[in-house]
């Protein structure tokens, strides 16, 4: 028996990967935009723009926001 790639029961692993990274990167910039804005509507706006915020904090990071 030959798999479908149209066959709805068939799960394509480059698809669940890409869905669960879109996700990733969305919790992770709207939890690092709470803790350095305190606002819910900055930290929407980072969800939404997921990864690049990700970066842009990464590359922004104050003193005091860097592990110890």
């Amino acid at each position: 028996m030959t798999a479908n790639a149209y066959d709805p029961s068939v799960e394509i692993l480059g698809t669940e990967v890409y869905r669960t990274g879109i996700g990733l990167g969305s919790v992770i910039a709207a939890i690092t935009s709470w803790e350095r804005n305190k606002s819910i509507l900055w930290a929407i706006l980072a969800g939404i723009l997921s990864w690049i915020y990700v970066i842009y904090f990464a590359l922004t990071r104050k003193g005091d926001e860097v592990k110890s």
